[in-house]
């Protein structure tokens, strides 16, 4: 199973659509959703996400990535509680 990218930063830029947190367009998180969606092709837009991000916006993504997957939780959702 691949974890979702979600790392709960959810506002998308309107000139490209993609969400600061996680650069995925609509159609994207819609197809992470979707059941029937293959590890292969998340594996594959995970690679695609990351080239869309650069800088502080990738570090960042990547740091609350990594806990998402170790914890569980964003960094985002863990500053919360």
């Amino acid at each position: 199973m691949i974890v979702s990218p979600c790392i709960s930063i959810c506002k998308s830029d309107p000139v490209t659509g993609y969400c600061y947190g996680c650069a995925r367009k609509t159609e994207e998180k819609i197809s992470w959703r979707n059941p029937e969606t293959t590890d292969e092709w998340k594996k594959k837009n995970l690679i695609e996400l990351k080239k869309r991000m650069s800088g502080w916006q990738l570090e960042a993504f990547l740091k609350s990535y990594d806990n998402k997957i170790k914890e569980g939780v964003s960094l985002f959702k863990k500053s919360l509680k």
